[in-house]
This record gives C-alpha cells, structure tokens and sequence, in this order.
C-alpha cells in the first residue's frame, strides 16, 4: 500500500477505531472531557494529514498545462 493511503488511513482508524479505548469523562485536558478532547484533537491532526497528503501526491506537482 502506498505512504499516502496509509495517511489517509489514519484519521478513520484514529476517531473511530480508538473511540472505545478513549471513551471515558475523566480527565479532563484542556477543560474538556477526554472523548470530546480526541474528537477534537483528530479533527486537526486530519487537516494537518491531508495537507501531508497533499504536498506528496504525485498528481499535484504537475503543471497547470
């Protein structure tokens, strides 16, 4: 499998296949619950992964020709 689908891979298995090991209240980072904090987390290291993706995609250094 290629880098970039294996990157894209990871936010899927990061919010949803983690969620049951995160699910709990306690404690609290940031003034959040620790489930909502995850969410939260995953929801900018998602971004920060496609811009990854992004810059390494063969298919966007080619020219606007």
């Amino acid at each position: 499998m290629k880098l970039i689908h294996l990157l894209a891979l990871l936010p899927f298995i990061g919010i949803l296949g983690c969620i049951g090991f995160v699910n709990k209240v306690e404690p609290y980072v940031l003034g959040l619950p620790f489930l909502l904090f995850w969410i939260v987390l995953w929801v900018v290291l998602t971004s920060v992964i496609m811009a990854i993706i992004y810059k390494l995609d063969p298919a966007n250094k080619r020219g606007d020709s």
